[in-house]
């Protein structure tokens, strides 16, 4: 595998699948811009959190042919999709689900235990996103 900056990532892919986290900084990281970088032949795969992905700058997107079609687990204004999506026939939606097999949901279900059992134990958690309110 090899890291390449996300133009590039852009322009070169057939397929992009969105993994970002939800931060400030990754609020519509895919927009106009960066779906015009895309190649015409390309599909967006959103499972991520649906504001990473701006809604009507892919609709725009995909309604000009500029990418070939989405795939959308999560929706920038959930649990409303943008209509202009729904009636696309390039577009595959899914009720935020991505995540709903068994394997994952017993992976997460241990993972909470054993991050209870740390806090129980006096230690930090294992998945700790911001350590920082421990210290409170």
């Amino acid at each position: 595998m090899t890291y390449v900056p996300l133009d590039q990532l852009l322009k070169e892919s057939d397929f992009v699948s969105v993994h970002s986290p939800l931060k400030p900084e990754t609020m519509h990281q895919i927009g106009s811009r960066e779906l015009a970088l895309m190649k015409p032949t390309a599909y967006l795969i959103n499972t991520a959190r649906g504001v990473i992905v701006d809604a009507a700058a892919l609709a725009r997107a995909l309604k000009k042919r500029q990418i070939a079609g989405a795939g959308l687990d999560v929706f920038e204004h959930e649990p409303k999709v943008t209509p202009a999506l729904l009636k696309m026939p390039n577009v595959v939606t899914t009720p935020h689900l991505g995540s709903a097999v068994l394997e994952v949901r017993e992976q997460m279900a241990n993972i909470v235990v054993d991050n209870i059992l740390a806090l129980l134990a006096g230690k930090l958690p294992p998945n700790c996103v911001n350590p920082e309110v421990l210290q409170r």
